[in-house]
């Protein structure tokens, strides 16, 4: 049988060094599992209520800024639209992973804003989340045209916005998920400038907002 020929306190400074590394990968490993797991949010969490709703809330700007884009007279309506577009779905893409990495469903059982205290005072009567434009509004949208158009779309997307900034402005109250609250943050600061400059529009079309 081999013999050893390390120092006896050598070795046991070895046995421990590797009895430690043993223990930080069984302790990472649970880390991990427990943080997929257990601390992932459940399909009735405010975070999960928050994507699905905001994903639905941002496919309608997906559509209206798309409309801008092709049929907008005012070149800066027109790159508006666009960047809205995409931003906004782009961030779909991302929220939906989300729910599929937490394991829980894409579409929600509940009515909308279930996930936010008083969530359900927010809605239309028509039953729209905050900001949305009604079916009427979009006919109207798709109807007009020229400056008229052009009018209407920041009209109607700064409303828009205003009600996703509160959603934003509210799941970060409530969540303690660092990617939901720093896309819910980068939303806000985003969706604020874009009023800012839509407000601008307006004031140079001889308009207001609504």
């Amino acid at each position: 049988m081999p013999v050893s020929i390390l120092p006896t306190s050598r070795r046991v400074r070895l046995l421990l060094a590797g009895f430690a590394a043993v223990v930080v990968l069984v302790l990472t490993y649970a880390a991990g599992v427990v943080s997929a797991g257990f601390y992932a949010p459940g399909e009735n969490s405010p975070e999960a209520g928050f994507v699905r709703d905001m994903s639905v809330h941002h496919a309608q700007a997906v559509e209206m800024g798309m409309l801008a884009y092709q049929r907008a007279t005012n070149p800066e309506v027109r790159h508006e639209g666009y960047d809205i577009a995409l931003t906004q779905q782009s961030q779909i893409g991302a929220m939906k992973s989300w729910l599929d990495k937490w394991r829980v469903s894409r579409a929600s059982s509940t009515a909308p804003m279930s996930w936010m205290p008083g969530g359900k005072m927010t809605l239309a009567s028509d039953g729209r989340m905050p900001g949305m434009a009604s079916h009427e509004e979009l006919t109207k949208l798709n109807t007009v045209t020229g400056k008229d158009f052009d009018i209407l779309f920041c009209q109607l997307m700064i409303r828009h916005h205003l009600g996703g900034i509160h959603m934003a402005e509210e799941i970060v109250k409530v969540s303690d998920n660092a990617d939901v609250r720093s896309l819910a943050e980068a939303m806000k600061a985003g969706q604020q400038g874009e009023i800012t400059i839509f407000n601008n529009l307006l004031t140079s079309m001889g308009a207001k907002p609504m």
